[in-house]
């Protein structure tokens, strides 16, 4: 049977197992290159995100359902019992079609014996509905209340502590914070400040203002937003509101004296640098983004192109830029990105607990070299797309203590935002904002 739609689904799972490939970048490729659009588009997506972000779930229930260990089952079939797996449990669809259609994908690549195997696992799957499994299979709520909200919402546990430990442990909002996670999210744009209204980007691209950010716009659909006039002729950029928000921040920031020269200290891939310089263009004022890796350094040259910003290939943590020189610095720093998952579906099972330890000391030492660029008077934005407290709170408080930095409460740098807690720092969240789950703190020298 003939089912682009379901092929190139179970095509990119098999890339992101294979290859570590990121599922939104290698099914839009796919689906281009096969002229797959419209509601077929959006099937393939719905059932290929949706498998990546359920996988711990989806491997839960087949390990139940199965005769073999799940590493002594070949990849390929994996990938179809995920895909099925996940037919049953997550959508709408008839669950007949939902083992109809896997079936028929395997035996058309791998014959009738395995097309066999999988039909008979995907049925036992079929014996209960999500709720069923998880009240098979997951943590007694009364016993371990965040390994049962782990399960149910499909993340490692480790993580969905560090969620808790973030909100309080109050466990009705993390049971939101983990759902809000487990939901396909909007694409938001950035409309270029001095190129383009929010107003204008919405008109032009049928989306929404943004409800906080003044740059921003939501989009309804799930078409390619590269396909847009306005991101092709680099008037808007696509840009979670967070991200938007957190440079606004920055930007907004009240300074005595000079503000001609911005920093940007982790600039790839380059959209908040983009976002940046056509800040500073607007005010007379130019950027400088530090990127370590070429190839990212490239990626942020042709972000910013036509931008007054100066790329550099260079560390951080020892960049060669003058000390106390700029006015405002972005220290974006690499994290484990868990305050991103749901715009990237398969990461939560790649990051792993002890990942932390080597990061946060990056963290540390990069907003350390930051303070030292800055100048007196100057701000400093340490941010991260992590709610985990390590990586937050914890990078910050240390500096402070080390550096004798004055924290800002950046509350007021984000007017009309609701729910942000007792501050001095930010943190935004999916289920409270719409946004990536983004940590702001404003430090100033």
């Amino acid at each position: 049977m003939d089912d682009p739609p379901r092929q190139a689904a179970l095509d990119a799972l098999a890339a992101v197992r294979e290859r570590d490939a990121y599922a939104n970048l290698v099914l839009p490729s796919l689906l281009r290159q096969r002229g797959i659009n419209g509601r077929d588009a959006a099937l393939a997506t719905e059932l290929c995100y949706g498998t990546c972000r359920a996988q711990g779930l989806l491997d839960a229930v087949l390990q139940s359902c199965a005769d073999r260990p799940l590493s002594e089952i070949d990849g390929e079939l994996l990938d179809a019992l995920r895909l099925g797996s996940y037919q049953l449990l997550r959508t709408r669809v008839p669950p007949h079609a939902a083992v109809a259609t896997t079936v028929d994908l395997v035996r058309a690549g791998r014959g009738s014996a395995a097309a066999g195997f999988v039909n008979a696992v995907l049925r036992r799957v079929g014996e209960q509905d999500e709720d069923g499994w998880v009240a098979a299979i997951a943590p007694a709520a009364d016993d371990d209340p965040v390994g049962h909200l782990a399960m149910a919402h499909s993340h490692p546990r480790w993580i969905a502590q560090a969620f808790a430990d973030a909100l309080g442990d109050d466990l009705e909002e993390l049971a939101e914070a983990l759902a809000a996670d487990d939901t396909r999210p909007l694409v938001h744009l950035t409309a270029r400040p001095g190129q383009i209204s929010a107003a204008e980007l919405a008109e032009l691209t049928g989306g929404q203002v943004a409800p906080y950010s003044p740059c921003g716009v939501h989009l309804a659909d799930g078409g390619d937003p590269g396909e847009l006039i306005p991101i092709r002729d680099h008037l808007a950029q696509v840009q979670d509101e967070g991200s938007q928000l957190v440079i606004l921040a920055l930007a907004s920031v009240p300074l005595d004296g000079t503000d001609t020269r911005w920093l940007d200290l982790c600039a790839g891939p380059g959209g908040k640098a983009a976002l940046l310089g056509s800040l500073s263009a607007t005010r007379g004022s130019t950027v400088d983004a530090v990127e370590k890796a070429e190839h990212r350094a490239r990626l942020v040259s042709q972000s910013c192109a036509g931008l007054p910003v100066t790329v550099h290939i260079v560390d951080g943590r020892d960049s060669g830029l003058p000390e106390r020189a700029y006015d405002r610095v972005l220290v974006d720093a690499p994290c484990t990105g868990l305050g991103a998952l749901r715009r990237r579906p398969e990461a939560r099972w790649r990051r792993q607990s002890n990942d932390l330890a080597g990061l946060v000391r990056l963290q540390r030492e990069l907003l350390i070299a930051a303070l030292r660029l800055v100048r007196p008077g100057g701000v400093v934005a340490y941010v991260t797309c992590s709610p985990h407290l390590d990586e937050t709170v914890g990078v910050v408080a240390d500096v402070v203590r080390r550096t004798g930095a004055t924290q800002l409460d950046a509350r007021s740098q984000f007017p009309g935002v609701p729910r942000l807690d007792d501050g001095p720092y930010v943190q935004l969240w999916p289920h409270r904002h719409g946004t990536d789950a983004m940590f702001c703190a404003l430090l100033r020298r």
